[in-house]
């Protein structure tokens, strides 16, 4: 059962009558989903996009981004995740991104499912990955998603540590949960928010001024829904679920992903293995963007949302509305473009 809560109109930017509702997961988690449907003259049903938005990150932080969507008919439905935004925070230190499982993660997707049928979302639907969601998204899909197409945005299908510090990583996250420390921040991170203690000289982000500034006016205005960095936990229970997924075979589904040239936050070498892989798949690859390609410079930006648009519009093409509960076989290569 959905119920209404907060929604912040004043920093969203996104199209008007965007609102958002209380959700319950099967485990008692409390999330929060933003729901923003197209423009009145943006004509015929485009489907529905669900939207799966990174750590740190909340609902408003895509209302410009959900502008474009909108105008191109499309539905968006969008979640606070479990530990972020309004969701209910995990442990005592509100600033830590925690979990206790990546798959814990699927009860947020599964009571996000249930809330679109609730909401009798028009169909065909879609998902959108973004970094810490491209993860989550890639394990809903590879377990049945109901979903015609898929798309990422710098997914986090592994995490970028060097290899000297990798056996580190991986041995500070477990050796945490046995003595009883793995609330504590991963090394080299702290309970603030990024865009507020890194300058725009020295972020990983984008490299867009105006971007970066939205970002930290969000977090200014409404510091209740940002975290600082993640827990031992969160950094042990990643490279597990995102090491088992890498292991599986892609899902025959249309997919289309964006990646920067310049990114260094998520592991490259795994976005490339897996497109490598991915019947029909499709990488773009943005020159001069980083880790927000979607909240970069306007050329940038543009382009890549024009391409997924693009990319919706064919799917629906391609396949009847019946269809969109089923995965969508593709065509046989991947490809490799530059936006």
């Amino acid at each position: 059962m959905l119920t209404d809560a907060p929604f912040f109109s004043d920093i969203a930017d996104g199209p008007d009558g965007g609102r958002a509702f209380w959700c319950d997961t099967a485990d008692g988690v409390r999330i929060r989903l933003g729901l923003w449907r197209p423009q009145e003259d943006a004509g015929e049903s485009a489907g529905t996009l669900l939207l799966f938005p990174g750590r740190t990150e909340y609902i408003e932080k895509y209302g410009r981004t959900v502008r474009h969507f909108a105008a191109a008919g499309l539905t968006t439905l969008v979640v606070d995740w479990r530990g972020q935004g309004l969701a209910d925070r995990l442990i005592e230190d509100k600033m830590s991104g925690h979990v206790l499982h990546f798959d814990d993660y699927q009860h947020d997707v599964t009571a996000m499912v249930d809330a679109a049928r609730e909401l009798d979302l028009p169909k065909p639907w879609f998902v959108l990955g973004h970094s810490m969601g491209g993860g989550i998204a890639l394990k809903s899909v590879m377990d049945g998603l109901p979903v015609a197409g898929a798309s990422f945005s710098a997914p986090m299908w592994g995490i970028r540590i060097s290899a000297a510090l990798r056996p580190v990583a991986w041995s500070l996250g477990w050796s945490s949960r046995s003595v009883g420390f793995d609330h504590v921040y991963a090394p080299g991170t702290s309970p603030q928010s990024y865009v507020l203690v890194e300058p725009f000289e020295k972020n990983r982000l984008t490299t867009d001024v105006e971007s970066y500034q939205h970002m930290i006016a969000q977090v200014t205005a409404h510091p209740e829904l940002t975290i600082g960095g993640p827990s031992l936990r969160w950094l042990y229970e990643s490279l597990l679920g995102t090491r088992q997924m890498w292991r599986r075979p892609s899902p025959d589904l249309p997919c289309l992903c964006l990646l920067g040239s310049e990114e260094d936050i998520v592991d490259v070498s795994r976005v490339h293995d897996r497109m490598s892989r991915w019947p029909g798949g499709e990488l773009e690859i943005a020159e001069g963007a980083r880790h927000e390609v979607l909240q970069e410079a306007p050329r940038i930006r543009d382009a890549l949302i024009g391409k997924l648009v693009d990319f919706y519009a064919s799917v629906r093409d391609r396949h009847a509305p019946s269809g969109a509960d089923a995965q969508a076989p593709g065509s046989a290569t991947p490809s490799r473009r530059q936006a």
